[in-house]
């Protein structure tokens, strides 16, 4: 830490003779739907009256590149014959890496008698990177994940802020979408379907405590929580679309950056000075074991996670029309919890007194893309990628009052996926587009789970299979048809085929947007949704005289119902209103054959997989509500965020009695905000603050007599999800500060997390050492620095 202190005052130091920076915003300019590149664009830097103009024109690759833009936030123009123009704000140029721009571009419907300067995707956060999403959508970039309080450049827990998103677990990034479990997220990355892609992400779960996904590589990317466009499938609750951005191919950079994700190396840039090649790395190593040399807690006790992780991306362009990319995350994480460690005076959200817990983790994911502009109206991208998850678990139950530790259980998961998925959209006229696509997941696996009591006299083995494989198929074909400038009509149909045991899905797709007034929008979505379960539930065993049986195997999809209506209104230039409310109608949910409250839609409450057996899709279960956002976009040199919601989420099980499910908290508020500070032409302070309030999660209460009678935690299923816990409130602050030097910048910054150390309840258990009933409480107050040098 004092090497880290000493490097910063050089820096600073020698900083203060640095002469006020400029850079090159470079970056290209295509097609919004054939991706041709835009040929003539015009891109002007706005600059106040009176002064020279600067700007530059795209070549024949649609390419463009301004020199000498001061540091600092700048705005753009973009204009040419024949589209629709286009606006981008704020933004952030520094010393330390240039700015490389993709834009696409919309061809304009008609000819309007007055030019109107119209956001683009690039910065328009209500507009996604997807063209067909029309409710339910948003996007974020990396400027988001670094300035919003608390979200440590997590993505996950960045869209926590999000309306109809709800996080309240200190300890992982797991998220709630309008009440759905967290199963039902889906997880792209650069088109392909991928595992989860976090530390500690335990099977059959979507989330974890730490990101695999570094903010440093991540491009704009969209986040959709309803009434998804045809092309997204297998999921119902959310899907995250994340891109990777490419390198500078034209100039070679650093970084090194320290903070609460680890420590990080990155590099980038072309493979030659002749080269259009270029590549992305990004490499990480967890920091927290020096945050418990330093004393600092943080929720793990005496154990030490460690971790490490690789993103990249290569791309080398093929002529004119074509370029291959070649990209990957790579990872590993493990740590121990030792019951006899455990100090007993502390909140621990892993590890208890009573259990020893064991886990090893790994995720690989590569894929190879190529995209080609087959010719000016029709584009076609083929990716074929690879990912493989690797899982083990042991754990120890430990005795009273002797302490010795007896195997209570252990688990070895092992999966690999094989994917190919081709995209063509073709454009047939300024007003008419076709998209269409097929996806092909060819899963192999190994899986072994097994249980034991009476100190290993007695064992049941929960799940038994290796050497298996599926394939699910999914296609899909969708129009996009502008009637007016204003007014955009979708409609397409999504397939999948499951191969495990023959569940064919057919949905339907549709969506309407009207554009009307000064920036006013009101947008209707429909769709029908299919997931199939996690691969554990197919292969659960259910124990029989003649040899154990799965009675699990030919469980169907999942299905939903998805209806959203959207309106929007833009108040000024940089104030947007934003107002859906929603309805989901869930049916064909895993229940249990005889009468009980069981139901899969409470799945991902917990983190492991669900061991129940002898399941049938007869649940049902609902999930309505209201959304409010009110987003000031960064600009005079602040910004706010407010999203509440209002929600309600039910389920039925088998027993045919309606209950709230685990995700039902009734409503989440969120504020943000923040303001930045200019010191100088060179100096910006900054200052980010965050609240928010979510309404108590509805448990199952414990039975004390019958946990002290069996010395194990026993709850009272005939109440399941009867007991609301107290709400969940957090404040965290975050002070930044960024210097800008002659070719380099450097940032530091200090979030601080629960400032007002509320204590947020974490669940309740039983304690069979005391025989009481114990609540524990997620993270305290717990400062986090970071420090970043980019040149």
């Amino acid at each position: 830490m004092k090497a880290l202190l000493l490097a910063m005052t050089f820096l600073f130091a020698t900083s203060l003779y640095a002469q006020e920076g400029t850079q090159t915003i470079r970056g290209t300019i295509r097609d919004e739907v054939s991706k041709s590149p835009v040929i003539g664009a015009s891109i002007l830097l706005v600059r106040e009256a009176g002064t020279s103009p600067v700007g530059a024109v795209t070549d024949l690759r649609g390419e463009f590149s301004i020199p000498g833009v001061p540091v600092g936030r700048q705005s753009f123009q973009i204009t040419t014959v024949g589209y629709e123009p286009q606006r981008l704000s704020n933004i952030v140029v520094t010393a330390g890496k240039e700015v490389v721009l993709n834009v696409t571009m919309t061809e304009a419907v008609e000819n309007l008698n007055e030019v109107a300067i119209t956001a683009d995707r690039k910065s328009d956060k209500s507009k996604t990177n997807n063209e067909l999403s029309l409710v339910s959508g948003r996007s974020f970039n990396v400027d988001d994940t670094k300035r919003y309080a608390g979200a440590l450049g997590d993505p996950s827990r960045m869209a926590a802020n999000f309306a109809g998103v709800v996080s309240g677990d200190d300890s992982r990034n797991d998220i709630v979408v309008r009440g759905n479990s967290p199963s039902g997220t889906l997880w792209q990355l650069e088109g392909l379907n991928i595992p989860n892609p976090n530390h500690f992400g335990s099977f059959a779960a979507t989330g974890g405590p730490v990101s695999m996904l570094n903010n440093n590589v991540l491009g704009k990317s969209d986040f959709l929580t309803g009434a998804f466009p045809a092309q997204y499938g297998n999921a119902l609750a959310a899907v995250f679309d994340l891109q990777l951005r490419e390198g500078n191919n034209q100039k070679h950079e650093l970084m090194g950056q320290v903070g609460f994700n680890g420590f990080e190396l990155g590099a980038e840039g072309p493979f030659s000075r002749n080269s259009k090649s270029s590549f992305l790395l990004n490499y990480r190593y967890s920091t927290l074991g020096l945050f418990k040399a330093l004393g600092l807690q943080f929720g793990t006790g005496t154990a030490i996670p460690d971790y490490q992780d690789l993103n990249f991306k290569v791309a080398v362009p093929t002529g004119n029309k074509g370029k291959l990319t070649f990209f990957g995350i790579t990872g590993s994480s493990d740590v121990n919890f030792l019951g006899n460690e455990v100090d007993t005076t502390l909140s621990n959200m892993y590890g208890t007194e009573n259990t020893n817990t064991r886990v090893k983790y790994g995720t690989n994911i590569f894929g190879l893309a190529y995209e080609h502009n087959l010719t000016a109206k029709t584009f076609a991208k083929l990716t074929l990628g690879m990912s493989t998850t690797r899982e083990r678990f042991s754990g120890d139950s430990i005795s009273n009052p002797a302490r010795e530790a007896f195997l209570s259980g252990e688990a070895k998961y092992n999966t690999s996926k094989y994917s190919a998925v081709l995209n063509v959209r073709h454009k047939m006229n300024a007003k008419s587009s076709l998209y269409g696509g097929i996806t092909v997941d060819v899963l192999d696996f190994d899986l072994y789970s097994r249980s034991i009591y009476q100190g290993g006299k007695i064992d049941t083995v929960r799940a038994n299979v290796s050497g298996e494989n599926t394939v699910l198929t999914q296609a899909y074909g969708q129009w996009k048809y502008r009637l007016s400038q204003g007014l955009i009509f979708t409609t397409g149909i999504h397939f999948q085929h499951y191969n495990l045991n023959n569940n064919v899905a057919v949905e339907p797709r549709a969506g309407l947007q009207y554009v009307f007034g000064k920036g006013q929008s009101v947008s209707v979505g429909y769709g029908l949704n299919s997931q199939a379960q996690n691969i554990y539930t197919y292969f659960v065993q259910t124990p029989d005289e003649s040899g154990p049986v799965r009675t699990n195997k030919d469980l169907g999809f999942t299905k939903s119902h998805h209806f959203v209506f959207s309106y929007q209104n833009r108040l000024t230039e940089n104030l947007l209103l934003k107002i859906e409310p929603y309805y989901q109608k869930l049916y064909n949910v895993p229940v249990e054959q005889r009468a009980s409250t069981y139901s899969a839609l409470n799945m991902g409450a917990s983190f492991g997989p669900s061991d129940r057996d002898s399941l049938v899709n007869e649940g049902s279960g609902h999930n309505m509500g209201v959304e409010l956002t009110l987003e000031k976009y960064f600009n005079k040199g602040y910004y706010f965020l407010l999203t509440t919601s209002f929600f309600d989420s039910k389920y039925k099980g088998s027993d045919k009695v309606e209950r709230n499910t685990a995700f039902n908290t009734k409503y989440v508020l969120n504020v943000l905000g923040g303001k930045e500070f200019r010191l100088g032409n060179n100096n910006v302070l900054s200052a980010n603050i965050k609240t928010s309030l979510v309404g108590g999660k509805y448990i199952t209460p414990l039975n004390l007599a019958a946990s002290r009678a069996r010395g194990v935690a026993v709850y009272d299923e005939n109440r399941a999800y009867s007991f609301r816990q107290s709400a969940y409130f957090r404040t965290d602050i975050r002070f930044s500060y960024r210097r800008e030097m002659r070719r380099s910048t450097m940032e530091f910054s200090m979030d601080l997390q629960n400032v007002t150390a509320r204590k947020n309840i974490f669940q309740q258990t039983y304690n069979p050492r005391t025989n009481e009933l114990v609540n524990q409480y997620q993270q305290p107050f717990f400062p986090v620095p970071y420090f970043r040098y980019t040149f």
